[in-house]
């Protein structure tokens, strides 16, 4: 080909060479312009060498013989149609084009929303959005419950997984299994109770679905957390449940009355018995105070009988007796009755006014 195209070249310059010959002979035979010679050989054979390895890249670039898997992912190699039971780690890869082709698969944490306000599913982010799973309870009343179910593929068993469920085994092994467990757990309750009984039926449907799951051959999925976000009743059932709520809220109330009024009459008891004990105590007080000076007294007129004598008591007689003497240098009409022995008071009478009377010892 190159050979040609050098054959082409230089039967042109001739052409061109003849023809200033002709035309311009009479210019002492001037030459035209001179093509330069182009050597397509590459040197001879070089040529052909060059040709296979171009043929060569663009056949990698169009089969593309390899294939790359990302972290968070496996490969799942298939030739002729069969898988190969163990699935490609993360890294480059070489496969033979047309007879092999390998499928990836995400490993990583995905999230099942079932809500009553539907979202848009985010295939990016792993997340799908699904109805609440509407069940029955024990009396056949219908009861919404809204899940988050987080999990991921066995990367262990990522092929055997897509050999027995296909590539779409979550929606036939994680959903199936997340509305069985539900149905069977919700039945056993009564709507009004499940708000109440809210933990225990979280756990009871955490449980079951973890129990399912790994029951399945070769462990599929791996199971992260179940979250029971919110139990939706109806609305009679809702409406029975507030008025219940409202009911217990009043017995309580009375019941804080009732309590607040038992206090307070045990203050008021309280205070009177202390008042009661107080008046108790001081009447004892002003009692002993009395005895005490009654004791005193009578200790004291012990004391005095004891000291009195015959002497003492004439002596006191003849005091007397004088004081009558004074008295009667006063007033002379005045009589005067004594008592022997001093044992009744001595009588003054005033006879000048016979009603008034004066009695001294």
């Amino acid at each position: 080909m190159a050979s040609d195209m050098n054959d082409y070249f230089n039967k042109k310059k001739s052409q061109s060479g003849g023809n200033s010959g002709g035309s311009n002979g009479g210019n002492g035979g001037g030459r035209g312009p001179e093509f330069p010679k182009i050597d397509l050989n590459f040197g001879g054979g070089k040529a052909g060498v060059v040709y296979f390895l171009i043929a060569v890249v663009l056949l990698l670039v169009l089969a593309k013989p390899f294939t790359i898997i990302e972290e968070g992912q496996r490969g799942i190699l298939s030739t002729n149609g069969k898988y190969q039971d163990q699935a490609l780690l993360p890294g480059l890869h070489f496969i033979v084009p047309i007879i092999q082709k390998v499928y990836t698969v995400d490993t990583k944490v995905r999230i099942i929303n079932y809500a009553s306000r539907m979202e848009a599913n985010s295939v990016k982010t792993g997340i799908v959005a699904k109805p609440a799973i509407t069940v029955l309870d024990k009396r056949g009343l219908p009861v919404s419950i809204e899940l988050t179910v987080q999990y991921r593929l066995n990367a262990k068993f990522a092929a055997q997984t897509i050999s027995n469920w296909g590539f779409s085994w979550e929606d036939k092994i994680i959903n199936p299994v997340v509305r069985d467990v539900v149905r069977n757990v919700v039945g056993k309750y009564d709507a009004e109770s499940l708000p109440t009984l809210r933990n225990k039926v979280a756990a009871e449907i955490e449980e079951g679905i973890r129990k399912s799951v790994r029951s399945l051959k070769n462990a599929p999925a791996i199971l992260q957390s179940v979250q029971l976000r919110d139990i939706v009743l109806p609305v009679k059932v809702k409406e029975q449940i507030e008025n219940v709520q409202i009911a217990k809220q009043e017995v309580q109330k009375a019941q804080q009355q009732v309590q607040r009024a038992k206090q307070e009459a045990l203050e008021r008891a309280a205070q009177a018995e202390g008042v009661a004990q107080q008046a108790r105590i001081e009447a004892k007080g002003k009692a002993d105070a009395v005895t005490i000076e009654a004791d005193a007294k009578a200790k004291a007129n012990l004391l005095i009988s004891k000291s009195l004598t015959t002497q003492l008591l004439q002596l006191e007689q003849m005091k007397v007796q004088g004081k009558f003497n004074d008295a009667l240098k006063v007033n002379k009409d005045a009589k005067i009755f004594l008592t022997p022995g001093g044992s009744t008071p001595n009588i003054w009478v005033d006879m000048k006014n016979p009603q008034k009377r004066t009695s001294a010892k």
